[in-house]
């Protein structure tokens, strides 16, 4: 794996591993709270960080573009500000939800990105 491939997938497992520890956290504290920040940091970091992964690992000349990396970085960027102030949030810091609105339009922006970079794919003109 190379390129933004490589940066998604690297980043996939940390969320999974942010993830998973945060889901111990609540099951031995027996604190739930933090629910709706696990659910973000497993499917929108984990899934969707290695699904953009492997779809840029499958199309190489979309992964060796400038616009790959640009993906990564946006959704990077945005994603862990989202769920760490998703975090903020929810332990009862009502001023983080600026932060994490603005992140949040981030994260759909990273996901625009991708679907300027993934549809030339599905009309088969890469």
């Amino acid at each position: 794996m190379t390129g933004a491939a490589r940066l998604f997938f690297g980043l996939a497992i940390i969320y999974a591993i942010c993830g998973m520890a945060l889901g111990l956290h609540m099951a031995a504290s027996h604190d739930h709270i933090q629910m709706p920040t696990h659910a973000h940091i497993m499917v929108a970091g984990w899934v969707m960080s290695a699904i953009f992964a492997f779809f840029y690992h499958l199309f190489p000349a979309i992964n060796a573009s400038r616009m790959a990396v640009v993906h990564f970085w946006v959704q990077a960027v945005s994603g862990i500000v989202l769920v760490v102030s998703l975090f903020i949030l929810l332990s009862g810091h009502d001023g983080a939800e600026p932060v994490t609105a603005l992140a949040s339009v981030g994260f759909l922006a990273g996901m625009l990105i991708f679907a300027w970079n993934a549809l030339p794919a599905l009309r088969g003109k890469v």
